[in-house]
């Protein structure tokens, strides 16, 4: 199984156009976007459209079209991205439910859901206390 990337394509996608913004240009396109992120502009555009609708980022159609930020980086957390593209819990129960004449399959699901709880709580909390623009600093001083 191999991990998920969106947010870190997302927080990526957010983190340059917010850099290009700041070097004076209005709109970015999903092709410079997907450059910098080693991807196809498709993936890109996906996850801004959740960005989009999440008010994160707005976008331009027609002369001139292309993609710039709704918020300041300093407005944005990691948490606001993550929420945008992750529609998701990190962990999640089984697909059908267990043999509850089990004495494992009775138990698993509520053993398991108050771990994982304490887990998206974890990992929630974190992402709340880093800003987008705290992420463009930590990128430009990684050069």
């Amino acid at each position: 199984m191999s991990a998920n990337s969106r947010l870190t394509i997302a927080a990526h996608a957010v983190a340059w156009i917010g850099l290009y913004q700041q070097q004076g240009h209005d709109v970015a396109t999903s092709e410079q976007i997907a450059d910098s992120a080693n991807t196809n502009p498709v993936v890109i555009r996906r996850l801004l459209g959740r960005l989009r609708e999440a008010g994160l980022v707005e976008s331009r159609r027609g002369v001139g079209a292309g993609w710039r930020l709704a918020r300041r980086l300093e407005d944005m957390t990691l948490l606001d991205v993550y929420e945008a593209v992750e529609p998701s819990p990190l962990f999640s129960m089984h697909h059908a439910p267990p043999n509850q004449a089990c004495v494992v399959g009775a138990g698993i699901q509520p053993a398991l859901q108050e771990i994982y709880d304490g887990v998206e709580d974890g990992l929630r909390a974190q992402l709340s206390r880093t800003t987008l623009a705290d992420v463009l600093r930590a990128t430009l001083a990684a050069r």
